[in-house]
């Protein structure tokens, strides 16, 4: 199986609520690292997996949204802890809707909170 990986970093903020998590339940920062992994048995007719420069593109895309944001006020964080496990997910599913590359039969996004840290969700086509 090939994989493919492209990474971005942003800053964006949060807090978590129903718990007592210290500083964490007050607005606060985060350097995230996101990976964007991509799988697949077969290259295109180029010898490509996906084309880098377009999923680069919807990368950019995705990061630009949330970069230095709030994320408890973005809609898709409506009731839900703005978590690395959350994001993680959102983000993938977020990617998976524009990446059409029908060779690809894994996506899998690792979302790095700090640099002991990270979250990660797959999506299997």
């Amino acid at each position: 199986m090939y994989a493919l990986a492209v990474r971005r970093d942003f800053i964006a903020r949060h807090f978590l609520f129903g718990g007592n998590w210290g500083p964490e339940n007050l607005p606060n920062s985060h350097h995230y690292i996101i990976e964007l992994q991509l799988e697949g048995v077969e290259l295109d007719p180029h010898g490509f997996l996906v084309d880098i420069l377009e999923v680069e593109n919807h990368l950019d895309e995705v990061v630009d949204y949330y970069r230095d944001q709030l994320l408890n006020e973005k809609p898709e964080f409506a009731g839900l802890n703005p978590s690395i496990e959350n994001f993680a997910r959102i983000l993938a599913t977020t990617l998976n809707g524009h990446i059409r590359a029908r060779n690809i039969c894994v996506i899998r996004l690792v979302l790095w909170e700090h640099e002991n840290a990270w979250a990660s969700f797959s999506i299997s086509r």
